[in-house]
């Protein structure tokens, strides 16, 4: 399912083999620590050492397994520091995330009282 550099659309990926993009998308990232990995870099660029300082319990191994299937997926890169960055394609996937993070926090706001902390 996928290929050594993760889920594309148009080619089988767990629980579809559809090859139907929003299901790589989601096969993509669902993959654990994905969304935080891109979480962490939208505010900028960071090296693979302050990822693993941010994302408290990731191993470096899944790390740069993650680092590899996002940057063949063409949503991040690498700028001439070696630093992580998003692309275009993966600022766009923040902008499409805004809602579910607006519905999230809604959400939150009436589910059982969570501890509150930023980010």
């Amino acid at each position: 399912m996928g290929s050594a550099t993760g889920p594309k659309p148009g080619a089988p990926v767990r629980g579809s083999t559809s090859g139907r993009p929003v299901m790589a998308a989601l096969d993509l990232l669902g993959r654990r620590w994905s969304l935080r990995i891109l979480w962490e870099l939208r505010a900028g660029p960071l090296g693979a050492r302050a990822l693993l300082e941010r994302c408290d319990g990731l191993s470096s191994s899944v790390l740069y397994e993650r680092l590899r299937e996002l940057v063949g997926a063409g949503l991040i890169d690498r700028d001439d520091r070696g630093d992580y960055r998003l692309t275009d394609l993966g600022a766009d996937l923040g902008v499409a995330l805004a809602p579910l993070d607006a519905w999230a926090r809604r959400w939150a706001r009436r589910a059982a009282p969570w501890p509150q902390r930023p980010g």
